[in-house]
C-alpha cells in the first residue's frame, strides 16, 4: 500500500519534511512548500529532491484536490532549490497538504490548516 511508504516528521529536524507557509492576500492562498527549511537537503546528482506537490481538502469534501506539481529536473549546475509558490482562490476552510519526493528516501508528506 503506497500509504505505508511515506513519511511524515518535524520539520525542524528532519529535512526532508516538506514545509509549508500559507497567508491569505485578498481572495487568494500564497503558499511556499520547500524542503530542507531549518536543515539543508543536498540537491546533487546522487540526492535530490525530485518532486513537490501541493494538495487542498476543504473541510467539507471527501478528496483532496492538487492544486500542483513542481519537478526539480537539473541537480548539477545550476543547482536547483527544492521550494516553489502556489496560487488558488477558496472560501473553504481545509488543510493543505504536501508531498515531496527524495531519490533516495522516499516519499514525505505535512499538512497544515487554512482558514
Amino acid at each position: 500500500m503506497l500509504s505505508e511508504t511515506i513519511k511524515s516528521g518535524d520539520w525542524k529536524g528532519e529535512k526532508h519534511v516538506p514545509v509549508i507557509e500559507a497567508k491569505k492576500i485578498g481572495e487568494e492562498y500564497e503558499v511556499e512548500v520547500s524542503v530542507g527549511k531549518e536543515i539543508p537537503h543536498p540537491n546533487t546528482p546522487e540526492h535530490h529532491i525530485m518532486w513537490i506537490e501541493l494538495y487542498f481538502k476543504p473541510d467539507d469534501g471527501q478528496f483532496p484536490v492538487m492544486v500542483g506539481r513542481v519537478a526539480f529536473t537539473n541537480h548539477g549546475d545550476p543547482v536547483t532549490e527544492p521550494k516553489a509558490k502556489f496560487y488558488f482562490k477558496t472560501a473553504k476552510k481545509g488543510k493543505l497538504m504536501a508531498l515531496s519526493y527524495c531519490n533516495i528516501h522516499g516519499l514525505w508528506e505535512n499538512e497544515v490548516e487554512v482558514e
